[in-house]
């Protein structure tokens, strides 16, 4: 016993510095499958392949990685941490399933791994802010669920995913592995003979612009993000996920065809998605080893449409984004370079350096990225140019609301322009944008009216959704990038570039006459049509970004890899969760796939249609009469629609949300507005998503009509007898009123703390209390950077089924005596040690309510 606890000292001391440490069954001590050294060896070893996940020379940061946002990156390696425990200690699954951790271990857990905060409900804020402004992180939205659409918490499951292991295995994962009687198709296989085509097999869409597509693909932005495993190495062994071809947890390789070429490694390198806190193996840590309890993947976004490409999903990334210096609320812009017009790009973000270096630059292997509210802003200019649009906008009208309210405070003109920018996003996506995709029976059928905010839909973006249908679009993506000069006709400074050529490249915006010639090749270029013999060109399968060993990336194959990576059902099951008929046999696969050589490759690979993978499924399937999806992903991308709108309680058409008149103005709006007021063109579509020929198709900008701020003019009450309160240093408010009163609601920047009253409220005798004051964290705390965030080892109960560990104050956690008494869990304190000016980590004012991190 006393070696025990010598044991579990020194493995405390090791994970508060990021190493892992096992953990066992409650009572019995920790438990060492062979001598006790070895298995520190082995232990310490594992985590030090983890670490390796931060990749921070450039060399070793190929640019297609998508980096997750700091916070979720947090999370992402606090859920590896658990679960890589568990393998290294290489410990069985309970005999007995009521098995359970000590209370005491339950604590080392909560404390140690890190991942139990963000599995634990926020703490909402209580003052009349709650009903006025979103949180950043999604949170709160629904007051009974408020982890319902939030940051970094799981995709949503509309059927239980099928594992081969039954909780974790992806699907392909074990050799010779039977589906239905038959194994799977390589993915890399089924891209070969059934979607890859070459680039002039284009059919052009005669109805609508390149722009739908771009549009697609930056909305699915805004809804999700899955972070992956970053690690170079694998958990157990230390192999090299960009080397081997062997399944060893994260590395998920995508083997290539036994006749490719020697001269190339025999795999694509993959990794798979990181789990979410709690699920999966990490539920033996929970006494929830099941099938009830399987993987899930985690999304990094907020689910809800609230333009978090342009604002970001967590306070550390807005407080990237915002400009501190400014009064009017604005966003930081590009302090290097503008357009020939004076307008401005976004900023570079301060690091990983990833992207194209800037043609002639001596030096430099990489270049920054441009900084945005999602970190795939950079991936291609044309996705580059609607966050950019967007940042403009935003300033726009920041700045007019300002003007409008001269009493505003910088975060209200923020706030109030944030709040009109979402709207904007749900009403060019659900208005303009997705009866395009479903057409109009769909539409009716899946989405409908709206008939106000539902707190029984949960609008947590689905795994199926957000890895499967929505990247329906991959099949609409033209191989090539085209600018026009401003007669919308081709120049030769101008020229059409392949994708190959744009990936991460900014200077292509920068030094390529800025956002007009992109967004004018993008409304007058009809999209790629989706046709089941021309599914994806060889830009995307072929040459997606270059690797350091030189070989390429397939996006078909990764689809269809992440697809399995998640344990997605295969397609018959979500035919018939949509009321769609099941397919038996090649036969009836021919009546959902017209194209009947399509189908038959399909029929020889996958043997039966229960086999075949959704998202190529979805694919293949007879577009809908003027809709540009077939039948089950109209059903899917409807469902989904639907459940964002009509879940969502800052819904723009939700009554509290605006009033009368700014609704009316807001449906005014459209996106061809948003490019007149932030570009250079002079003339557009109507309709941005219709394709057209310049000029006869195209309106003057003078004639787009759009939204007047009028309504959002705000007077200053002439009976008031508070006035504007003082200016407070490091921090600002927010007006709101609550019980016919006028309040003001106090928050302070990065790095102070507020002392004094959160929220005041004038009275007929002035304001109840002084302003608060914000003063550096540190005053008074000179041990910050020793604190930790501790949790209680309480349970709650579910029946007779031990949950999570949560201090019992009304189902929210607090921290214990000893780690800064009386503090709540959903308001996070960060050690000094660990403050990064560029990426600080997540210490939020308390009207923030992040998340807390662990030890």
């Amino acid at each position: 016993m006393r070696a025990a606890v010598v044991l579990l000292a020194v493995a405390l001391v090791l994970a508060c510095t990021g190493v892992l440490f096992p953990f066992v069954w409650g009572g019995k001590g920790l438990r060492w499958a062979e001598t006790e050294d070895a298995r520190v060896t082995s232990v310490v070893g594992s985590q030090r392949n983890l670490r390796k996940r931060e990749i921070a020379s450039p060399e070793r940061l190929p640019p297609f990685s998508k980096l997750p946002e700091r916070t979720s990156a947090a999370v992402s390696r606090a859920a590896e941490i658990m679960e890589t425990s568990i393998r290294v200690m290489g410990l069985q699954r309970p005999r007995h399933p009521t098995d359970t951790l000590s209370e005491d271990l339950l604590q080392v857990i909560a404390n140690v791994s890190g991942c139990l905060p963000y599995m634990l409900p926020p703490e909402c804020p209580d003052t009349c802010l709650a009903g006025k402004y979103r949180l950043i992180t999604g949170a709160c939205n629904n007051r009974e669920h408020p982890r319902w659409g939030a940051a970094n918490t799981a995709l949503a499951r509309w059927l239980p995913p099928v594992y081969e292991d039954g909780f974790s295995q992806p699907r392909g994962w074990n050799p010779g592995f039977l589906h239905g009687g038959f194994p799977l198709p390589p993915v890399r296989e089924v891209t070969r003979q059934v979607i890859r085509v070459p680039n002039e097999a284009v059919t052009e869409d005669d109805r609508y612009s390149d722009l739908l597509t771009v549009w697609g693909q930056y909305i699915s932005h805004d809804i999700a993000f899955t972070p992956q495993s970053t690690s170079r190495a694998a958990f157990s062994g230390g192999a090299d996920c960009q080397l081997t071809c062997e399944n060893q947890d994260p590395c998920f390789p995508i083997p290539l065809p036994e006749n490719a070429s020697s001269a190339r490694p025999s795999c694509l390198p993959f990794y798979r998605s990181s789990p979410a806190c709690g699920t999966g193996d990490q539920g033996w840590l929970l006494g929830n080893l099941s099938r009830a309890n399987p993987r899930q993947q985690m999304n990094g976004l907020t689910s809800f449409l609230d333009a978090s490409t342009v604002y970001g999903s967590s306070p550390a990334a807005e407080r990237q984004l915002r400009n501190w210096t400014s009064a009017e609320g604005l966003l930081r812009v590009n302090a290097r370079h503008r357009d020939a017009g004076g307008r401005a790009y976004l900023p570079f973000a301060p690091r990983p350096a990833a992207c194209a270096p800037e043609p002639g630059a001596p030096g430099a292997a990489r270049a920054p990225c441009f900084l945005a509210g999602d970190g795939r802003a950079s991936e291609v200019p044309s996705l580059t140019a609607l966050h950019t649009l967007w940042l403009r906008e935003h300033n726009r009208l920041a700045a007019a609301l300002k003007a409008l309210n001269a009493h505003w405070s910088a975060d209200t003109a923020y706030q109030e322009a944030r709040k009109v920018v979402g709207a904007l996003h749900q009403i060019v996506t659900l208005r303009d944008y997705v009866p395009k995709i479903l057409g109009p029976e769909a539409f009716e059928r899946h989405v409908g009216p709206y008939g106000g905010y539902d707190p029984g839909v949960n609008p947590t973006a689905s795994n199926v959704f957000s890895t499967a249908a929505f990247r329906f679009g991959h099949a609409t993506v033209r191989p090539w990038l085209r600018r026009l000069d401003a007669n919308f006709q081709e120049h030769p400074d101008l020229p059409s570039l392949h994708l190959r050529d744009v990936f991460f490249n900014p200077w292509i915006l920068i030094h390529g006459g800025g956002l007009d010639p992109l967004l004018r090749g993008l409304l007058a270029s009809p999209a790629k049509l989706q046709v089941p013999a021309q599914l994806m060109n060889q830009e995307l399968t072929e040459r997606l970004f270059v690797l350091p060993n030189s070989s390429t990336l397939d996006l078909a194959s990764l689809n269809l890899q992440r697809g399995r990576d998640h344990g997605l059902p295969g397609y018959n099951a979500w035919r018939r969760f949509c009321g769609l008929p099941r397919l038996e046999t090649p036969a009836h696969l021919r009546e959902a796939v017209a194209d009947r050589s399509v189908a038959d490759k399909m029929a020889a690979l996958y043997k039966h249609p229960d086999n075949v993978d959704v998202w190529l499924g979805g694919l293949a399937e007879d577009l809908l009469p003027g809709a540009r999806t077939g039948p089950l992903f109209a059903c899917l991308i409807g469902k989904q629609m639907r459940a964002l709108r009509d879940g969502d309680r800052f819904w723009w058409e939700n009554g509290p949300v605006f009033s009368d008149a700014q609704r009316r103005e807001l449906g005014k709006h459209s996106l061809s507005r948003v490019i007149c007021d932030n570009t250079g063109l002079a003339r557009v579509p109507a309709d941005a998503f219709r394709v057209g020929r310049s000029p006869e198709d195209f309106v003057s900008c003078e004639d787009v009509p759009g939204l007047s701020l009028e309504p959002w003019r705000e007077a200053f009450p002439q009976d008031d007898t508070c006035g504007l309160p003082g200016k407070v240093d490091h921090g600002d408010f927010v007006a709101c009123a609550e019980s016919g009163r006028r309040v003001l609601v106090y928050s302070c920047r990065h790095g102070f703390e507020l002392h004094g009253r959160e929220q005041l409220a004038c009275t007929g005798q002035g304001w109840d209390s002084p302003p608060p004051v914000c003063a550096g964290e540190s005053v008074g705390r000179g041990h910050m950077a020793q604190e930790k965030v501790c949790l209680s080892a309480h349970r709650t109960r579910s029946g007779a089924r031990s949950t999570l560990p949560v201090t019992e104050r009304g189902g929210k956690a607090t921290a214990q005596t000893g780690c800064g008494q009386g503090q709540d869990v959903g308001v996070s304190r960060c050690s000094a040690m660990a403050q990064d000016p560029e990426q600080p980590c997540s210490s939020e004012s308390r009207h923030s309510r992040a998340y807390p991190r662990g030890c």
